[in-house]
């Protein structure tokens, strides 16, 4: 074998390698993004949409007392309610937050904050505090509806993004089916193919 020939072999070799290496580098990146996706659309928008969906069950109980002028609710179960509604926003404010999901989050918190003052002054006083609190609560309602479409919306990006690296992964497959073909067909014609000698 001549040096000619070596450094061809050589050359095809190294091409090869950079090849596959380049694709699985791709491959890798792309599987990452499919992992962080997935996590992303488990962690932070479906454990989301769960706390979202806990805090408004319990809001609701406030209101069907409110509505039923259930005082004992106030005075015993009102309190363990509150603890509960605090350690669900805590939970969520360590979710992946955008920008617009922490503006109506913190609209929520401090919403939620009134409704605490708001049915303190209820469990005190008489009908004019009823209506205060039904308006803090329709307002608390109104924001975790808003979380809510945004975790939807949110989720389907991350669905999205999910496609897209699979579409990629697949793509980069079928080239590498057809490379490892290519090189299959060339070793055949390499391994076959004899020079007419002169």
């Amino acid at each position: 074998m001549t040096v000619l020939s070596k450094l061809k072999w050589f050359a095809s070799i190294l091409l090869v390698f950079f090849v596959v290496l380049a694709t699985n580098l791709i491959d890798r990146g792309n599987f990452n993004r499919l992992r962080n996706s997935t996590t992303t659309i488990y962690e932070d928008r479906i454990v989301a949409s769960d706390m979202l969906f806990d805090l408004s069950l319990l809001i609701q109980k406030k209101e069907i007392a409110v509505i039923a002028s259930d005082r004992l609710y106030f005075q015993k179960e009102s309190l363990k309610a509150n603890h509960e509604i605090e350690r669900l926003t805590e939970m969520y404010e360590q979710t992946k937050l955008t920008e617009r999901e922490r503006e109506v989050f913190q609209r929520l918190k401090d919403e939620l904050k009134n409704l605490k003052s708001q049915e303190m002054n209820y469990s005190q006083s008489d009908v004019k505090g009823k209506a205060s609190v039904l308006k803090s609560i329709d307002e608390t309602d109104q924001y975790l509806h808003d979380l809510s479409k945004i975790q939807l919306r949110e989720a389907r990006g991350q669905m999205l993004i999910s496609e897209r690296a699979m579409d990629t992964i697949n793509l980069f497959t079928q080239f590498e089916i057809l490379f490892l073909i290519i090189i299959a067909v060339l070793v055949q014609i390499i391994i076959f193919y004899k020079p007419k000698e002169s």
